[in-house]
């Protein structure tokens, strides 16, 4: 019996010796916190079925993320071009076969619905860094541009369905690629200045009606309270509601009396805020503080290019998806439908965001203690 114990506690090392064992807490607890939050959110009729939903999905990117997390970064490098053009075809498919509630976002497949721009989010990062570690850095003029050809596909994809807040977060990654392989940052103020030389532009010829008046809204949501900026000030009286310590759990009435729109999807964070308050909000930052900050330490402490490069992305990927969902519902941003992650319904994002995960865990359980 003690053999056949041993045996399973060696089994079960071997299996969870590649997962980092920080940075899989943090995540567990960022998705108890979020199980939590669809529970109360969904209230009554809806909050269990919302939980065992988004629980599977947890399940199935926690299974992704162990999986990638054994794959030496050596093998994922070979993969990465293969991997990243194979990531477009349903970027190309959802723009006839897609569905949404303003575009072709997502693909109906029976059992779930599948949004392939959640793919980029993983293979354009990982396609960066195939590239910047073949080139000589800090990167030359040819290959910022063969970059920003890399980025410009799928963002210009994306922007076809059209999904404004995605495509914004898969060119932010881009950027933070750049960044990391030593771009000055001159360069970035020539493309700072470049997209706001383009913004007037992109208002008259590239934005829908619904995303102007985001922006309009954005500006002044009083100017139609009962209209466009309903959602915003409904969020902002939840946040304020919430104060120190919050209502309690399953007690906020912004989505329990139907005041807050879209409250177990985007404004998930407005329904948390309101229930555990300032307290309960720092608790959940200084999470993601800590995933992000422990994704930076596995890339400082990365062997090669091409791994250094894609576990600092993808840190600093869910920094921008924090910063945005954060104030997105704060109203110190327009609203883009970006989700706060693993906190907000959501499939796809989910799954998403645990592989690229398991990516950052795969750069440190294959790193070589020696040479390159």
């Amino acid at each position: 019996m003690r053999d056949i114990l041993r045996w399973c506690f060696d089994l079960l090392g071997e299996l969870l010796r590649t997962l980092d064992p920080w940075l899989l807490a943090a995540l567990a607890a960022l998705m108890a916190i979020g199980l939590a939050v669809m529970y109360s959110a969904g209230g009554d009729a809806q909050g269990m079925h919302l939980v065992l939903a988004q629980g599977a999905r947890f399940a199935a990117g926690v299974v992704a993320m162990w999986a990638l997390s054994r794959v030496p970064p050596v093998r994922l490098r070979a993969w990465t071009p293969g991997v990243f053009a194979f990531s477009l075809l349903p970027l190309v498919l959802v723009l006839f076969i897609g569905g949404g509630k303003h575009g072709n976002h997502w693909i109906n497949l029976k059992f779930f619905y599948f949004q392939p721009s959640e793919l980029v989010k993983i293979t354009l990062p990982m396609m960066l860094a195939w590239y910047l570690h073949r080139e000589p850095l800090p990167p030359r003029l040819r290959t910022v541009v063969v970059a920003g050809v890399l980025i410009a596909v799928p963002v210009g994809l994306i922007m076809l369905q059209p999904d404004f807040g995605t495509a914004m977060l898969a060119a932010a990654s881009g950027a933070f690629a750049l960044l990391l392989a030593g771009l000055p940052w001159w360069w970035v103020g020539i493309g700072v200045g470049s997209v706001a030389a383009a913004a007037p532009v992109a208002w008259f010829w590239f934005l829908r009606p619904y995303q102007k008046d985001r922006i309009l809204t954005f500006l002044n949501p009083e100017n139609d309270p009962l209209g466009t900026g309903w959602n915003i000030i409904q969020s902002k009286i939840a946040i304020g509601s919430g104060g120190w310590t919050g209502k309690g759990w399953g007690q906020g009435t912004q989505s329990h009396l139907d005041f807050l729109p879209e409250h177990t999807t985007d404004f998930a964070f407005s329904v948390f805020s309101e229930e555990f308050g300032w307290v309960g909000v720092a608790v959940v930052l200084a999470l993601y503080l800590f995933v992000i900050g422990r994704c930076l330490w596995i890339a400082i402490e990365a062997r090669d290019t091409y791994s250094r490069l894609l576990a600092g992305t993808m840190g600093l990927a869910i920094f921008v998806y924090v910063i945005v969902n954060g104030g997105m519902i704060s109203g110190l941003l327009p609203v883009v439908g970006v989700p706060m992650p693993l906190l907000s319904y959501g499939g796809t994002s989910a799954v998403s965001l645990l592989a690229g995960l398991g990516l950052v865990m795969a750069v440190r359980a294959h790193r070589p203690v020696h040479g390159y």
